[in-house]
């Protein structure tokens, strides 16, 4: 039974994946947790955002007993999937840690090893080392230290003088270290840090919700330790027919932007105002990158910054699509 799994290293470990619309990664990634024996890896738990190809009914003719399939009637982001996903890991399983990932995220063939052999005395989150599946640093899963830690490190970030936030290759050839937040891809997460820090808010839907996830674990006392050791594949594909200056699907405008601000407000403190004052400015330049949809583009940043500023998360996700024809 999977409940009698024996407890290794580190106790009872939980994985949460969240998937839409990706079946050939989950694909992949499932057969590589699944590969794990009952002792490193208790339960894996799947969060199915209404996918419409064919995901549900894979899912359904899988018979690992291991396999827990969440099959959500509605998209609720990965936010969304995130938070009900480890609501429920928990609930069923009491793990003494969970490990997230997003559908088309795996770990190495080492890395539950890894993590049961680790020295965790002190952290109460880990944050792996995530690599392209060329084995190229993932830029958008490297950990990072807040840039408006101190007045010095706040001049070189706004002055561009180098990354100054995320860690450097160099740490990714090093010893373990504290970092203020990570993503969701190869995050472990102890019972205490999800007693500190509750679950992701459904209502960010998509983008900065495991950044405000883990700066809050931060701030309240938790600690995020980086340990390189412990590697990910991050196959992903997010920046495929689009770019920072104009997102795919175009819908993503609004919660990208929308949280961006949540983000720097949780982040920079007593420079808040002129940072975002800046941003927006820069958003906004962005319409000469939207011939064709310069009107609708206004339409979802004018949201964006008025929720983001007054602090509104109950958007309708439906009415975000229709603003933005569907796209």
């Amino acid at each position: 039974m999977v409940g009698q799994a024996a407890q290794s290293g580190q106790g009872r470990l939980v994985a949460v994946v969240v998937t839409y619309n990706r079946l050939a990664q989950l694909r992949v990634t499932l057969p590589r947790l699944l590969e794990a024996a009952p002792e490193a890896l208790q339960a894996v738990v799947v969060v199915d955002n209404a996918s419409t190809d064919g995901t549900g009914d894979w899912l359904r003719g899988q018979d690992d007993g291991r396999l827990h399939a969440i099959l959500s009637p509605d998209n609720l982001g990965g936010a969304g999937g995130f938070n009900l996903g480890m609501r429920r890991a928990v609930e069923m399983f009491d793990p003494d840690w969970l490990v997230v990932m997003d559908d088309d995220a795996r770990p190495a063939p080492e890395a539950l090893a890894a993590f049961h052999a680790a020295d965790l005395r002190g952290w109460d989150a880990v944050a792996a080392a995530v690599y392209y599946p060329d084995g190229a640093i993932c830029d958008m899963n490297r950990p990072a230290m807040n840039p408006f830690r101190d007045a010095a490190t706040f001049l070189r970030y706004a002055g561009g003088q180098g990354d100054v936030a995320h860690l450097t290759p160099a740490d990714y050839a090093g010893d373990a270290r504290r970092v203020d937040w990570s993503t969701f891809v190869g995050l472990f997460l102890s019972r205490r840090a999800m007693q500190m820090a509750g679950y992701p808010d459904p209502r960010l839907f998509i983008y900065a919700d495991d950044v405000l996830f883990t700066l809050g674990l931060t701030r309240a006392g938790g600690q995020i330790g980086f340990l390189p050791e412990i590697r990910f594949e991050h196959d992903c594909s997010s920046l495929a027919g689009g770019s920072s200056r104009r997102l795919h699907p175009f819908w993503k405008t609004y919660y990208y932007h929308r949280n961006q601000i949540f983000l720097y407000r949780a982040l920079a403190g007593r420079w808040f105002w002129p940072v975002i004052l800046l941003l927006v400015a820069k958003w906004t330049l962005k319409v000469r990158h939207h011939k064709g949809q310069r009107g609708p583009f206004l339409k979802l940043l004018w949201w964006a910054v008025r929720d983001g500023l007054t602090g509104r998360r109950d958007m309708d996700p439906a009415i975000v699509f229709r603003a933005a024809g569907g796209g």
